[in-house]
């Protein structure tokens, strides 16, 4: 697919699964450091290497979610080495950066830190899909031998396998969630029925003198006790449910205060980069109540980064989340409001209906309209809506609705 930045790599002829299986771990940048500090650290100490990073790279973004001597930061996908590094089946080596005309003018390369050497290996998913790469980098050329390609090759493994734990741990907490949810459904609606079983029992026996023989009475005893007996175990299997709902699935769960927090952290960087104005706006009065982040972040984050691609230098790109809460109705507002080139009417039909055409954005960034069909289906996975206005010229609304699992009030 051509594009008018000379610095982005071909895209892998899987690129779609690629994403989607990176989709599907549904992780938060923000929280892998220390997950894989050691491994960087190892990595770096193996080969004798400076720095050592583990790089998750999506449809725009290069996401640097550990490193050993650089920070933790995000990229441009077009700004990157790794991103040839997914193209490979083994690894990617390069001795000179910058005599390398696709990378001496990358930042960090032609200026910054001076980078010279890059050695990069994939990090390949059970389904055959390199949704990043584990790399190490130095100011001088380096000479690795085969003993230490093979040891990264090894972390590299192990990096994927942590990966691979954190996705199962996070779909046991969700299926623990659903199955304390439907527990605590069960338990109360037992205990309706039960509660007018034992109330009409209690009338019968009030008028026992009055139109109750002895055997009615009887029978009516027994219907009293075992009533009794079925609203204790009810009350038996909602408490320890309550008591467990009462200790919030941290990994699993937010706060509009903190996926504000999230947000910022992660694009902040970014558009100042491209100076452009950036804020995420929430209702402050429903700030603190908890629910699940499932695939918000990333649904989010799609949208964002669509956002910032296609603002020129001196606009905005503005957040706003919101709450709606009703006895049977919970759903999650994210707005997503830019001043970028805006879409036309055509476009703007395509993403409805789910075939959003690829693009190019402000300053060459190469654009797929999967990101945007990527945000339909994660959509449609969580039951939510999208709606789209656009006005050529002057930007582009984002408005979603998601249902979303209220759990508690954070303090």
């Amino acid at each position: 697919m051509p594009t008018t930045n000379s610095r982005q790599a071909p895209y892998p002829e899987n690129e779609s699964k690629r994403v989607f299986d990176l989709l599907s771990f549904d992780l938060d940048y923000n929280a892998l450091d220390q997950e894989f500090a050691e491994l960087t650290s190892l990595a770096a100490r193996v080969t004798g290497t400076e720095i050592s990073l583990v790089n998750l790279i999506d449809l725009y973004t290069q996401w640097t979610v550990a490193g050993h001597g650089m920070a933790v930061m995000q990229t441009p996908r077009e700004n990157t080495v790794c991103q040839y590094t997914i193209l490979e089946e083994d690894h990617f080596e390069v001795q000179n950066l910058q005599e390398d005309e696709r990378f001496r003018e990358l930042p960090g390369i032609e200026d910054g830190p001076m980078l010279r050497y890059y050695f990069g290996v994939p990090l390949r998913t059970p389904d055959g899909h390199n949704i990043g790469a584990l790399c190490v980098v130095d100011k001088e050329e380096v000479k690795l031998s085969t003993d230490e390609k093979d040891l990264l090759k090894s972390l590299a493994n192990e990096i994927v396998k942590r990966l691979l734990l954190l996705k199962e741990v996070h779909t046991l907490r969700s299926e623990l969630a659903e199955a304390r949810a439907v527990n605590r459904r069960v338990a109360h609606d037992v205990r309706g029925p039960i509660g007018g079983i034992t109330g009409l029992a209690k009338r019968l026996i009030q008028k026992e003198g009055k139109s109750s023989p002895e055997e009615v009475l009887k029978i009516c005893l027994m219907i009293h006790k075992s009533g009794t007996s079925l609203l204790t175990l009810a009350d038996e299997i909602l408490q320890p449910t309550q008591m467990q709902a009462a200790q919030p699935e941290i990994e699993n769960e937010t706060t509009l205060s903190k996926f504000k927090d999230a947000l910022e952290q992660l694009f902040q960087p970014q558009a100042s980069e491209k100076a452009i104005g950036f804020a995420v706006h929430i209702n402050e009065e429903l700030g603190n109540i908890i629910f699940s982040k499932n695939r918000l972040m990333q649904i989010t984050v799609n949208l964002v980064s669509n956002a910032l691609k296609f603002t020129p230098p001196l606009g905005e790109v503005t957040v706003s989340l919101d709450l709606t809460m009703s006895q049977n109705n919970r759903v999650l507002k994210i707005q997503v409001q830019d001043t970028g080139i805006g879409l036309s009417q055509e476009q703007v039909d395509a993403i409805v209906k789910g075939k959003a055409p690829s693009t190019v954005g402000t300053q060459g960034e190469h654009g797929f309209g999967m990101g945007l069909q990527l945000v339909r289906q994660l959509l449609e996975s969580l039951r939510g809506t999208m709606q789209v206005q656009s006005t050529p010229g002057l930007g582009t609304s984002f408005e979603l609705l998601i249902p979303i699992g209220l759990v508690s009030h954070a303090g």
